[in-house]
């Protein structure tokens, strides 16, 4: 972990009304990296959705599987882990929420906004069980802002 990193690791059972606790998390955390009040409000709703997602299909609201997640801010990038300890599945099988007979259909959606808001997203099944679902928004410098430490050793200055 370098010096400019800051994490918090937080562990809810499978509540949905829990899901504040996170998002207040993602808010403050987003705020730390400059994000404008738009890219919060998306932030938040990827957090949301993944954490439903773990609750609701990883957990099956089960209150003895917990979910965790990890929020890592760095120089660079706000990162999200969301892992449940469900049975898994395979992301290739999602159905495409897009296509025209999905159009209609509530579910799916979830994974299609995480994309959609954040830079990257990568779903896995966990070593020790579950599925993990991470999210990585890149955080953007100013013009006119010095390069930072880290940037500046980079430069070779």
């Amino acid at each position: 972990m370098t010096l400019a990193e800051k994490v918090v690791e937080i562990t809810i059972a499978s509540s949905l009304d829990l899901i504040d606790i996170a998002t207040l998390t993602a808010d403050h955390m987003s705020k730390l990296c400059g994000f404008d009040d738009e890219e919060q409000y998306r932030i938040n709703l990827a957090v949301r959705e993944s954490i439903a997602n773990a609750i609701e299909h990883g957990n099956k609201y089960n209150l003895e599987k917990n979910v965790e997640l990890s929020f890592r801010l760095t120089e660079a990038t706000l990162s999200i882990a969301v892992r449940d300890h469900g049975a898994g599945f395979d992301p290739a099988e999602l159905p495409d929420p897009l296509d025209p007979e999905n159009l209609l259909n509530p579910a799916g959606r979830g994974i299609l906004y995480m994309r959609s808001f954040m830079d990257e997203v990568e779903l896995i099944r966990h070593t020790g069980g579950g599925m993990q679902i991470t999210m990585v928004k890149n955080r953007k410098q100013p013009p006119d802002c010095p390069p930072t430490q880290n940037e500046q050793v980079a430069e070779g200055t």
